[in-house]
């Protein structure tokens, strides 16, 4: 009778299992940046190798923003809470990628010329949201650290939610930036509204407590 408890004794994750997984994460990350680094020295980038590490580093950031949103349907799936644990780590990864791509962007393919990128984000609406993405990214990262999200209290979940708006306009961003070839951005695209139909609960209710706070601000007397 023991053994058989034993063996109908469900698996869960321990501290030293997410510890592992975090390692795992890391390793894989940094295998993925050499690539990077090999890939640009060795010409693996082709003709346009600026282009080439443009679509590089963007994917990766799609890829890691996708892995990180997979993270709480799969915990709740198999039950084993102390999976979100991983779920920072792979956000912060996510930005991590899109500041490479965004770097790469402005100093390969702009120099840093500042008054042009201006120019670029108001005449092409795929750089417009691809920035309105990244800088979603940009306050979730910088507000991910545990003594800031007790300092902000439920305002904090709020502010997070907006991740669901980076993970619509992501896509959209590599979908409007091909000329040729949509069948990959369109199946991310696919991969991200299943992501929020997953979630379309929360979000309804996310989307009504916005408009709500809005209709309230609005409202309010001058």
């Amino acid at each position: 009778m023991a053994n058989t408890s034993t063996k109908n004794r469900k698996f869960k994750l321990k501290p030293q299992h997410i510890t592992w997984l975090k390692v795992l994460i890391h390793a894989i990350s940094l295998l993925f940046v050499a690539i990077l680094i090999i890939q640009t020295f060795n010409g693996g980038f082709g003709a346009d190798p600026v282009k080439g590490i443009e679509h590089y580093t963007g994917k990766a950031a799609l890829n890691t923003l996708f892995l990180t949103l997979l993270i709480s349907p799969i915990a709740r799936w198999g039950k084993q809470a102390t999976l979100v644990k991983v779920r920072r780590v792979l956000g912060l990864y996510s930005f991590f990628w899109a500041l490479l791509h965004l770097s790469s962007y402005v100093s390969l393919d702009l120099s840093f010329d500042w008054p042009l990128i201006g120019e670029e984000i108001i005449q092409r609406p795929y750089l417009a949201i691809g920035a309105i993405s990244w800088i979603i990214l940009l306050l979730l990262t910088l507000t991910s650290m545990q003594k800031i999200q007790r300092k902000l209290g439920a305002h904090w979940q709020q502010l997070h939610n907006w991740v669901y708006v980076a993970l619509f306009l992501s896509p959209i961003h590599y979908l409007w930036s091909v000329k040729s070839g949509i069948t990959e951005p369109v199946i991310y695209l696919i991969i991200a509204c299943a992501l929020l139909y997953w979630r379309k609960d929360k979000l309804k209710r996310w989307l009504s407590q916005l408009g709500n706070n809005i209709n309230q601000k609005t409202s309010m007397p001058s």
